[in-house]
């Protein structure tokens, strides 16, 4: 690490220092935070404001506004761009790298453990309770983001419409339009914003064609070839970059396309592998790494590897390509009322994408009443409780274990 840093260009001691604290700091980020966004954010707030002060609260949740209005992994955008904003573009993937490794490797393992089960004839029955817990934790984490952002009447309609759209029509291009109509609701309730001195434009589009580039490069090599590599590459990064709102969203459009198209996984591998990524530490996004070394199951552990390298990759570029490209003229964009106005109804809509999105995986169980009750009882506990979420996902292991 401490010979990459030193390419960062000329630096004086102390900033190279202060890049490798600041690099440590995210490495612990990514193996202590679990929950998602939002949990992620708070513990964000709390060692990168509060202790390290490397931006101020206002700082940080606006970078955190802006990674939601774009398509990728919120959290991870939000971490890179703050590693661009410390250090510039190197220390940004240093950054993606650090943050995402802990949990990409925990979900290949888990993928790579999979298979062995199966290959040796063991039933994946044991993970039968899990997969109901699974759906329990997508309900909360709506729940809980729906508590945050939604703020009036206005944002409860504009959920409730997101979710039977979603719901209605179960396509991965229906994400963006869905956000989009979101936000053009509340950009027009621009008037109750204050006014700021708008500054002119300054665009760099190096990042947006290297991510227009890079998308169809993948599709037309990955066509030509029939490679499971680059399609599996192009597959996710096709999905990174459509995806608004986070791993809750990215959820659904990854069980229609890899599910229920493809069948590459089966649903209770997909949804045992959902579950385990919930306490997973780190970005939710690493639920690639573990479809795509199982989507590779039959090249081998190398091709397993590969598969689940092409997944990680093709689901993270896109986002980074783009908080890349969008950071440099924030500042000015940011000044304009409506595109504040406008983060309100994007936040609904999201809210009401995560809403369909437990609602699919939810109905194939609605007519076991053992797994009802496990979703409820997730559910319970998760908020009144200060179980942690490792902890029930455990337990609902060694149950299926034993029952």
């Amino acid at each position: 690490m401490a010979s990459y840093l030193s390419t960062l260009s000329p630096i004086a001691p102390v900033r190279r220092i202060r890049y490798i604290i600041f690099l440590k700091d995210v490495l612990i980020l990514a193996c202590t935070t679990f929950g998602g966004p939002q949990i992620h954010l708070a513990m964000m707030l709390d060692r990168f404001v509060a202790k390290r002060r490397y931006l101020t609260e206002a700082e940080l949740m606006e970078l955190n506004a802006l990674c939601q209005i774009l398509p990728g992994p919120t959290s991870t955008q939000t971490v890179t761009a703050l590693g661009f904003k410390i250090g510039g573009p190197n220390l940004a993937y240093l950054t993606l790298i650090v943050w995402a490794f802990p949990g990409v490797m925990i979900m290949t393992l888990v993928a790579i453990g999979i298979y062995y089960v199966q290959q040796n004839s063991i039933s994946l029955n044991f993970t039968r309770f899990i997969q109901p817990m699974a759906v329990g934790f997508l309900i909360v984490a709506g729940y809980r983001i729906a508590k945050k952002v939604i703020l009036n009447q206005m944002g409860m309609v504009l959920a409730i419409i997101s979710a039977l759209t979603a719901y209605a029509f179960p396509s991965p291009y229906i994400t963006p339009v869905v956000l989009v109509a979101g936000g053009f609701a509340t950009a027009f309730a621009y008037k109750k914003h204050e006014k700021m001195e708008k500054a002119p434009f300054n665009i760099q589009w190096a990042n947006f064609f290297l991510w227009i580039g890079v998308l169809l490069a993948a599709a037309t090599l990955g066509a030509i070839t029939k490679s499971l590599p680059l399609r599996l590459f192009e597959n996710f990064y096709r999905n990174g970059s459509l995806v608004f709102g986070g791993g809750q969203v990215l959820t659904p459009m990854l069980y229609n396309e890899f599910v229920e198209f493809k069948h590459y996984l089966s649903r209770q591998e997909f949804l045992s592998g959902l579950a385990i990524v919930q306490v997973t530490p780190g970005p939710v996004f690493s639920f690639a790494s573990y479809i795509g070394v199982l989507s590779m199951r039959d090249a081998g552990l190398s091709g397993q590897l590969l598969g689940g390298f092409a997944a990680t990759a093709g689901i993270f570029l896109p986002g980074t390509f783009l908080i890349f490209f969008v950071y440099r003229f924030w500042n000015q964009l940011k000044r304009y009322r409506a595109v504040r106005a406008s983060l309100e109804g994007i936040n609904a809509a999201s809210t009401g994408l995560t809403a369909s999105a437990a609602i699919s995986l939810f109905q194939p169980m609605a007519e076991n009443g053992l797994s009802v009750i496990v979703v409820v009882v997730t559910i319970l506990l998760l908020e009144y409780t200060k179980i942690p979420p490792y902890l029930l996902i455990v337990t609902g292991l060694f149950a299926g274990f034993l029952v």
